[in-house]
């Protein structure tokens, strides 16, 4: 059992099933504080990295449900088909392929709004050269490279703004916003976690041993 502050219990829409709404708190919570923090998204182009993620996947979501064009990078075929089942108009295998290349292709040369960035440092050599002049790079994670050199003129004379956050500590506006947002977005049928596999508490061990041989791709749930 847990305690929480009465600021943290957060009322769903009433047809959400328990067990989307434990999916949906943080994952959602972050993608949609990078996605929005700074002004509407509506006709824009957004890139949004690790499509197939848990924060990456609800991100999608989101933005196309707010009138974004949606661009996503993924590590393999399988996380492809989920980005694209999310609603990416445009989905990048970076191991694979060429992505400045794809993104200049698809923006036909004039690059993304923002970025939803789950490996700062590690993207940098991309995102310098696919971000617009004015564009957002929205960063919550840098675990490759956790001391990045950044490229500082390179962005600067582009305009870039870095909004670097950790989803815990934004402020109480902030906040309510999100979660306003997020129940929206609930409401509107436009955000769904990916649950892959769903047991019974007597089956705790089995969901432990399934997340820790690392092959599921999306949530692990345990039905109390």
């Amino acid at each position: 059992m847990i305690a929480l502050p009465s600021s943290q219990a957060v009322a769903m829409p009433e047809d959400v099933s328990f067990e989307t709404a434990a999916c949906i708190g943080i994952p959602a919570s972050t993608a949609y504080y990078g996605i929005f923090s700074d002004g509407p998204v509506k006709d824009q182009t957004i890139l949004i990295t690790g499509g197939a993620g848990a924060v990456g996947y609800l991100g999608i979501q989101l933005a196309k449900w707010s009138g974004a064009d949606v661009i996503s990078t993924v590590s393999g075929d399988d996380k492809a088909t989920i980005a694209e089942a999310a609603g990416a108009d445009l989905v990048v295998n970076y191991k694979t392929d060429d992505v400045i290349k794809a993104i200049n292709d698809f923006t036909k040369g004039h690059g993304v709004d923002r970025i939803l960035e789950v490996e700062f440092g590690g993207n940098l050599s991309v995102s310098e050269h696919v971000i617009k002049n004015n564009g957002v790079i929205a960063a919550y994670g840098s675990v490759a490279e956790a001391n990045p050199s950044v490229p500082f003129y390179n962005l600067m004379f582009k305009g870039v703004k870095l909004n670097t956050y950790l989803i815990y500590i934004v402020a109480d506006s902030d906040r309510a916003d999100i979660n306003q947002g997020i129940n929206a977005a609930l409401t509107d049928n436009a955000l769904t976690p990916i649950i892959a596999e769903s047991f019974q508490l007597s089956e705790t061990v089995n969901a432990h041993q399934s997340v820790e041989e690392g092959s599921v791709i999306g949530n692990v749930v345990i039905n109390i």
